[in-house]
């Protein structure tokens, strides 16, 4: 099946090609087949089903590179956590102990269709509560249920009892889940400080990844412990763009300078750093820019935090502004300010690059898969448009998003998504929710 996009702004992210004021976007298949000014005679047009796009803009698809998609059912439970701590005992400690594959099976699904509602169409599913392979098999069949392009990033539970089949297992889930749209990378922690050893990243962790040639996720990668844990990473050649470091604030600017020689990739986690007030609370983005590093940005605990990237851009486009002028506060110096195209940058192409995926998705690229979005720029919060990234970034929200496509598959039109059932979806989720909480208070 093939369909032309025809008539709206092209936002493409792609340097190569450019952006369209006026311009069409030619799908085929699973494929972006063409960009251009005018694709209608276009021999793959012919037949092709027309989207007239006239006052919308086509765009990539937003690339979420951190998010521990089990939790949905239990979104904004803690929305005034005051610190990491309070976050692991309540939702790593207590909670996550209880939940079945079932459940596990829940919470993904309604991160995926939450993340697919809002213009996400590749999600990195940080699934640490991995307490037997049923637990896994779930939270992957979720997110091929849904239709996203799913990394599922496998890693043991922090506290409770658990099968002990964690590393060993990932080898089975790349064998039995690899798919054009899933792809399976190893998940860990930057230190053994929150859960023991087994955990933290190190020699026998990469040499698995490794092995079996696949990427490795850290998280809590934060400030001292963090820091020294990189420079024995450098030490023993496990740096790499294979390696996602997920945070990373308070981090020494001899740990930035091995991060950046190595070309190791960064995901931001702009509220959670703010909100959560993790180190020093501030999303590391000047840090990374100045180690030569464009992060991927992500959304990580949605019990606390908001779902979508539109609030992920803002918020990072914002704090750093706030740095930079506040840093030539008084002075003569420049305030060096990133800009709505960055933020949108961070959000897909860097996004894609960070999981792995730049080959595949994260821009409006010939040969490509289509991953993309139609943003109504019509609506009363958008109109009228004047700059399409400066729409994008500061004035949509998932209310806009007519339109996105996966691999070529419609997975919301008209705005709403395709093929499911929201009511149902609210009993299987309240009802996962109760049987979690009533099995915490026993």
């Amino acid at each position: 099946m093939s369909m032309l996009f025809t008539g709206g702004t092209v936002v493409t992210m792609d340097p190569a090609v450019g952006d369209l004021a006026r311009g069409d976007v030619l799908v085929s298949g699973e494929q972006i087949v063409a960009v251009g000014p005018d694709l209608r005679e276009h021999p793959q047009a012919r037949g092709a089903e027309i989207v007239d796009t006239t006052g919308r803009i086509v765009s990539p698809g937003f690339v979420d590179t951190h998010r521990h998609a089990w939790q949905a059912q239990l979104r904004r439970s803690i929305p005034d956590v005051t610190d990491l701590g309070a976050y692991v005992m309540n939702t790593l400690a207590r909670i996550a102990p209880v939940y079945t594959p079932h459940d596990m099976y829940v919470g993904t699904r309604l991160a995926a269709l939450s993340a697919l509602d809002a213009g996400i169409t590749t999600m990195l599913d940080f699934s640490h509560n991995s307490r037997t392979a049923e637990h896994s098999d779930a939270a992957i069949r979720a997110l091929v249920d849904t239709g996203i392009r799913g990394v599922h990033a496998s890693m043991a539970p922090h506290f409770g009892d658990w099968d002990k089949q964690w590393p060993r297992d990932v080898r089975r889930l790349r064998a039995e889940h690899s798919s054009d749209l899933v792809t399976v990378r190893l998940a860990s922690l930057a230190t053994d400080e929150i859960a023991g050893p087994l955990l933290a990243y190190g020699p026998e962790l990469a040499a698995i990844a490794r092995d079996l040639g696949i990427g490795v996720s850290v998280d809590a990668v934060f400030g001292a412990s963090s820091s020294e844990a990189i420079l024995r990473w450098a030490r023993d050649g496990l740096l790499g763009p294979q390696l996602t470091l997920i945070h990373s604030t308070g981090l020494t600017g001899e740990a930035w300078r091995a991060i950046g020689d190595t070309g190791t990739t960064i995901s931001l986690a702009p509220t959670s750093d703010a909100q959560i007030g993790l180190e020093t609370a501030v999303p590391a983005i000047d840090e990374a820019l100045t180690a030569g590093v464009r992060p991927g940005l992500s959304i990580d605990v949605e019990v606390a935090l908001a779902s979508d990237m539109f609030t992920q851009m803002r918020a990072l486009h914002a704090i750093q502004r706030m740095r930079a002028v506040n840093g030539a506060y008084g002075t003569d110096a420049v305030p060096d300010r990133i800009t709505t195209r960055d933020v949108l940058d961070f959000a897909t192409l860097q996004g894609a690059r960070t999981n792995g995926l730049e080959p595949v998705t994260g821009s409006l690229t010939p040969g490509k898969q289509a991953d993309l979005l139609v943003v109504n720029a019509c609506d009363i919060n958008t109109m009228p448009l004047n700059d399409a990234v400066g729409t994008l970034v500061l004035g949509a929200d998932p209310r806009n998003i007519e339109t996105v496509l996966v691999a070529g598959v419609p997975r919301k039109s008209g705005g709403r998504l395709v093929g499911v059932d929201i009511a149902a979806e609210y009993e299987r989720v309240v009802a996962s929710r109760d049987a979690i909480l009533a099995a915490t208070a026993s």
